[in-house]
């Protein structure tokens, strides 16, 4: 008798649930994930002769409730041509009902697996703002806005994933869905028609505060405050205005979000003009030492 190992039956089974794609010109290759609608597969573009990962509706969710939320998220996606955004390639239906989609490849890491300098996570946090900003400028909310669904690709990309909850700016249905930790107090409480660009700037604040370390600037923490205020009229009113408070202390300028004191201005306009403050000082131990050789 022959006995597989724990992994290669894993892998059998893996192989055996692929979903059928003969008469396509997609070949799947391997699992890359599983969310709450489907699962992604790496696979190969036989047609083009490039990869691409393909999202597969859940077996268990084929109805056709669940192959119309699919079907939107995908126009959703092909509406939303930006390059923070991943294209989408082709759509299509399996012979058991089940929808599909494919798009561009993305490799690299999770924002969550990042760890680097505060500096470069908020120029990777502002190019997050961008496409979101963009989706709103097209009338779309993302709805499920956290670390995990960024991707930062090998070459530099920043890449906004997972728009299967994304809903139209005042649709006025009963689904409630996202993650409880950057879900916004209007979305946890299921109030469909307060959901608009504010309910992304909440979530916007909470993956900023995920994201950096666990001590991090006063200015920065007011930020991250404003954004993810409990009631609306407190937020930053748009993204773009979370973006430029955030690019203000990147340049080294006063944010509207904190109200510094004294010594927080002369610390801040020392910092801009460290190399000023050292040309001023060098000059000034000369001329004492030329005065107190002079003296001598």
């Amino acid at each position: 008798m022959t006995w597989l190992s724990d992994n290669a039956v894993a892998h059998l089974r893996a192989v055996a649930e692929l979903p059928d794609f003969s008469g396509t010109r997609y070949r799947l290759d391997r699992e890359l994930a599983r969310g709450g609608m489907g699962v992604v597969y790496e696979a190969e573009d036989i047609e083009l002769r490039r990869r691409v990962a393909v999202k597969v509706l859940a077996s268990e969710l084929a109805s056709e409730d669940a192959v119309e939320r699919m079907r939107a998220e995908a126009r959703t996606i092909a509406g939303l041509e930006h390059p923070g955004i991943v294209p989408l390639h082709d759509v299509g239906m399996l012979p058991d009902g089940r929808l599909w989609y494919a798009m561009k490849l993305v490799r690299g890491r999770r924002l969550d697996e990042v760890h680097a300098a505060t500096p470069e996570l908020l120029r990777v946090f502002l190019r997050i703002c961008e496409a979101v900003a963009f989706a709103h400028a097209k009338g779309i909310v993302h709805c499920d806005l956290k670390p995990e669904n960024v991707m930062l690709g090998d070459f530099g990309e920043v890449l906004v994933m997972d728009w299967g909850v994304a809903r139209a700016q005042g649709a006025n249905d009963s689904l409630v869905a996202g993650t409880r930790g950057f879900m916004a107090p209007e979305q946890e409480q299921g109030e469909a028609a307060l959901i608009g660009p504010s309910t992304d700037v909440y979530a916007l604040g909470a993956m900023l505060r995920a994201i950096l370390p666990a001590e991090f600037p006063r200015p920065l923490a007011a930020i991250c405050a404003k954004a993810g205020a409990a009631a609306q009229r407190d937020r930053y009113a748009t993204v773009r205005a979370l973006a430029d408070d955030v690019s203000r202390w990147l340049d080294g300028q006063p944010v509207s979000a904190y109200r510094e004191n004294a010594v927080e201005v002369a610390g801040r306009w020392l910092s801009r003009n460290r190399a000023l403050v050292t040309i001023v000082i060098a000059y000034l131990v000369m001329r004492l030492i030329v005065i107190l050789w002079v003296r001598h």
